[in-house]
């Protein structure tokens, strides 16, 4: 007996997102120290709230905070699989808010609202998504929003489209 074959598929072409859509983002991500600290490292960023445990503890958190550029970056990864697997480019972000602290240790989750689609006028097979993207700690404390727009090609018109 013979099964069906399934091609796995990342993202959404510009005709599957409705403006009020709500994608709840899958898995989480528990930040570690290591990820800490090797991503500062990695970006040259030094401040000793995120490597220096006795400076952070002398501060009003108390202990260690999670480097900015890493949640952002986290959230962000986590929003691919749903917003932009599909994507020809990224346009933009704007609107990011720090919220609340971020801790080594923390799990962090990320759901993203479209906020707004439209057809490109310059690029008729492509349009343009907005999202509003949430990341929320494991226990709902939301830490940051953003909003990003995103390229996306009609169905047919992608590069998966053409292998």
């Amino acid at each position: 007996m013979q099964g069906t074959r399934h091609k796995a598929s990342l993202g959404r072409y510009f005709e599957d997102f409705a403006v009020g859509d709500v994608y709840e983002h899958f898995p989480g991500r528990t930040i570690t120290e290591a990820d800490n600290i090797q991503f500062s490292l990695l970006t040259m960023n030094q401040h000793p709230m995120h490597c220096d445990h006795a400076f952070a503890a002398k501060s009003e958190f108390g202990k260690p905070l999670v480097n900015s550029g890493l949640t952002l970056a986290i959230v962000l990864g986590m929003t691919v699989a749903d917003v932009s697997g599909k994507a020809i480019a990224n346009l933009g972000w704007k609107e990011i808010q720090l919220v609340a602290p971020v801790h080594p240790g923390d799990t962090v989750y990320a759901e993203s609202e479209v906020l707004e689609k439209r057809t490109s006028q310059s690029r008729p097979t492509q349009g343009i998504v907005t999202v509003r993207t949430t990341g929320k700690k494991a226990d709902g404390t939301v830490f940051m929003t953003f909003v990003r727009s995103a390229l996306v090609p009609m169905r047919g018109h992608g590069v998966e489209d053409k292998l």
